[in-house]
């Protein structure tokens, strides 16, 4: 399958995945670049895959329903997401376009979040980014620490596609936690060039995610070290890690 991008708004992407035909859409925040595409190229939406409530992921999807009334929405089971659509959860798996999509269930950034595995593409909206992490508005650091670790769990070529482009800023933050690794340095030259080429940073591989992103490293010694600096003791385990982290990262500035 064929995976594109549409920016949206400041630092959105919504991911467009097709197979030489219909698309399938992930959190389309924004109908002009769908409807854009549409115009420009021909783009057919088959369904709609949203990974949370939050507007900029799924406020485009009304005005898509009424350019395409019968486009199927799959969405988390949340009465915040006032849609109709069909609901998913933890180990469903959706059959589109010929191709199977698992949900998983990674709550943290919102009690309801959910990613999607389509092949080797995991679309993952705010719950991970490319060198960072989603802000935990609604779910606990044992919560979202452990819905990290299980998409860190796919394998290592499996194609990170985020909700934001947020890895130059996250960057700066993961090089302050490990100055030393050699696979975050060389990320952060190849994403410098791409942003200086006006290309997107995304997606990532989830064995560059291991190597360089602080949030899923959190049992290396150097990042317990960087923890324990902001905690004035060792962190008793990786959840304890990984929320002195994410305390780290809420107040950051470089």
């Amino acid at each position: 399958m064929r995976l594109s991008v549409l920016p949206a708004f400041g630092d959105n992407y919504i991911w467009v995945l097709r197979d030489g035909g219909p698309a399938l859409l992930v959190d389309p925040g924004d109908a002009a670049p769908v409807l854009a595409a549409a115009a420009d190229d021909g783009l057919e939406p088959a369904a709609i895959l949203l990974t949370h409530h939050h507007p900029d992921h799924c406020g485009g999807v009304p005005a898509l329903l009424e350019r395409w009334p019968a486009l199927p929405v799959f969405a988390p089971d949340d009465a915040r997401i006032d849609l109709d659509c069909e609901r998913v959860g933890e180990g469903d798996t959706l059959r589109l376009l010929g191709h199977d999509a698992r949900v998983m269930a990674v709550p943290g950034h919102t009690s309801s979040h959910v990613a999607y595995l389509v092949d080797d593409h995991v679309f993952c909206g705010d719950t991970l980014f490319s060198l960072g992490c989603g802000r935990m508005f609604e779910g606990t650091a044992a919560q979202m620490h452990d819905s990290l670790q299980r998409l860190a769990a796919l394998p290592g070529h499996t194609q990170v596609c985020c909700g934001h482009e947020y890895t130059l800023a996250n960057a700066r933050f993961a090089t302050e936690v490990e100055p030393g690794n050699a696979a975050l340095a060389a990320r952060l030259v190849e994403a410098m060039d791409q942003r200086a080429a006006g290309r997107p940073t995304l997606p990532s591989t989830m064995a560059s995610e291991r190597a360089c992103n602080p949030f899923l490293r959190c049992d290396m010694p150097q990042v317990r070290a960087a923890a324990a600096r902001q905690l004035g003791h060792a962190p008793a385990d990786g959840v304890e890690t990984f929320a002195a982290l994410r305390g780290w990262k809420d107040v950051f500035r470089a």
